[in-house]
């Protein structure tokens, strides 16, 4: 007869603090698993909007476009409206279009004066051009800047 052992129960090696490579493994681990969770989510959440953003252009597309014949067919009316004054339709629908240049050179003529009043962000450049400078801990404190 052979001499056997007791057989004990096979137990895993306790420690009681994990080591610092383990602990950043875990780290690490946990923030890529994190990391892949939420550009999964993100991308979920920007499929669902991205559909809902392509029917939400189409139909203001659609609406566009009824809008557009809207105001042929009420410049067609108007123009008839104006026929039955006694003037010749040829006349009423020449009178309508040139409402309409009139119309066009308004808005133009406006829109060339806001145009120009566009500038540049002048506090904003300044403010930009201070930061190289203030990443290496150099403080330039003038006040025009900080207005």
């Amino acid at each position: 007869m052979s001499h056997r052992e007791p057989v004990r129960p096979i137990q895993p090696e306790q420690q009681d603090e994990p080591t610092i490579g383990r602990l950043v493994a875990d780290a690490s681990r946990d923030i890529s698993a994190l990391v892949q969770s939420e550009i999964a989510l993100a991308k979920s959440e920007l499929v669902v909007s991205a559909k809902a953003g392509g029917v939400g252009a189409a139909l203001f597309a659609v609406a566009g476009f009824i809008g557009l014949l809207v105001i042929i067919l009420v410049s067609i009316a108007f123009a008839f409206l104006l026929s039955m004054t006694g003037l010749h339709p040829a006349w009423c629908f020449l009178i309508v279009a040139g409402a309409y240049v009139l119309l066009a050179a308004v808005l133009v003529l406006v829109g060339v004066r806001l145009m120009k009043k566009i500038r540049a962000p002048q506090k904003t450049i300044a403010t930009a051009k201070q930061i190289p400078a203030a990443l290496k801990g150099q403080h330039q404190g003038t006040d025009a800047t900080r207005r």
